[in-house]
């Protein structure tokens, strides 16, 4: 959530470091909302002091005088009761005119980064580097052949279970995807990495809080019944662990690994990646999250971006380091480095990891702050996926597959998936 007091005294600048979006905003509302609230607020506080001058007065007056039933203290007491009821009649105003201008922020995204390129779509990312030598050759299989020929998973059985885009994964399918997030989870964890289980389920508290309500309730499943909805990344609950907290600094840097189920629908994509692992409406994804001092959160994206690439290498999956433009980047993210992995199959990189720094955007909208410099100060959060499970398994089939048809496993998970590579029965 963007501040208030910027809003109110540089609209114009905070409108043009928004149309760095590649869109034009216009926040005049929002800033006469927080012009008037400012107005109540000066309000409140002058009665408030006038309100205790009096009550200071009629102590003076009762003490001095033998009858406390007095026409003076009488008066004084209903200028009392007169100022109880401005300050209650103006503390009224004051939380409708909060309640608005929190709705209207929360609608706004985060100021995009200086550093960030300047762009209006994806074609505008700029790629930093590439790492591995990209598999290409004629006659590969996509990793839905692969895995439907050794048998890892279904998703036609999966339709009489729920609904398209899920899919149910099968032996050995399913033992890849269990060996990948314990490698994960443990390359993070030795890594300093504080590893957390969390609800799956989420208040929409917390997706406000991290930026996924109210602009994209059409993208989370919602619980009809109850205030909770399926949460669609480990950032969301992540966030609201810490909600509403003043965090010792000696505490900081924060740094959380999570694994979750992670659930989307997917809004807008239909007809893309209908088949495989790319893109379901439920995936696993081992989550990277930070809670640090803001004067260090530049460098700390950069630590988080080569936390995620450290998984890549030590599988020896090649792919593409890509800074995203400010016409690209994601609602809450001032600055996103996306990791991209190779599929040989579709000839191209694609996203396994988005690495953001949200600066004080979600410490903002969730009242997280530590004590720095004596001064209790929004934190800065930051998140990357490290990685996302399913493409990281797309990813080993297309780049380990042999001619014979089976699939290397990368050498640094065989202890976990317990052999050295994929075969037809």
């Amino acid at each position: 959530m963007l501040d208030q007091k910027l809003i109110r005294e540089h609209p114009k600048s905070v409108e043009e470091s928004l149309s760095l979006r590649g869109k034009a905003f216009n926040i005049s509302n929002i800033n006469e909302l927080t012009i008037k609230k400012k107005e109540i607020d000066i309000e409140i506080s002058s009665l408030q002091s006038e309100s205790k001058k009096l009550s200071k007065l009629i102590g003076q007056e009762i003490n001095k005088c033998q009858n406390n039933d007095s026409q003076e203290i009488k008066n004084l007491k209903k200028k009392g009761n007169e100022y109880r009821s401005k300050i209650s009649e103006f503390e009224e105003k004051q939380r409708i005119l909060d309640e608005q201008i929190k709705n209207e922020i929360s609608n706004l995204p985060n100021f995009p980064s200086k550093d960030a390129p300047i762009g209006k779509n994806e074609s505008n990312n700029i790629q930093i580097k590439t790492w591995g030598d990209p598999l290409i050759a004629e006659g590969l299989k996509s990793h839905w052949e692969i895995g439907e020929n050794l048998n890892l998973f279904d998703s036609i059985k999966s339709t009489k279970i729920s609904k398209s885009r899920f899919i149910t994964l099968i032996g050995d399918g399913a033992r890849l995807e269990r060996a990948l997030i314990n490698f994960m989870l443990d390359i993070h964890t030795k890594n300093g990495y504080f590893e957390l289980m969390l609800p799956a389920l989420v208040n929409s508290e917390s997706l406000k809080g991290s930026g996924q309500l109210p602009k994209f309730s059409n993208e989370s499943f919602k619980c009809s019944n109850d205030d909770l909805w399926l949460s669609p990344t480990a950032e969301v609950p992540l966030t609201a662990f810490h909600k509403n907290e003043i965090i010792d600094p000696q505490q900081l840097p924060i740094k959380y690994v999570a694994y979750s189920p992670c659930f989307r629908r997917e809004a807008g994509t239909y007809g893309r990646d209908t088949k495989g692992l790319i893109r379901l409406h439920q995936f696993n994804k081992v989550e990277l999250y930070w809670f640090c001092d803001p004067s260090k959160s530049q460098e700390a994206h950069k630590k988080i971006t080569s936390d995620a690439e450290s998984i890549l290498k030590k599988l020896n999956l090649p792919y593409r380091l890509v800074d995203i433009c400010t016409g690209d980047l994601g609602f809450s993210s001032s600055r996103t480095f996306d990791l991209e992995v190779w599929l040989p199959s579709s000839k191209c990189y694609r996203e396994i990891s988005s690495c953001s720094n949200c600066l004080d955007f979600q410490s903002r909208r969730s009242s997280i702050r530590s004590k720095i410099n004596n001064k209790n100060t929004y934190l800065h959060t930051l998140n990357g996926s490290g990685l996302a499970i399913g493409r990281t398994m797309a990813a080993i089939l297309e780049n380990g597959q042999q001619k014979d048809g089976s699939v290397k496993i990368p050498d640094a998970l065989v202890p976990y998936f317990g052999s050295d590579s994929l075969k037809t029965a």
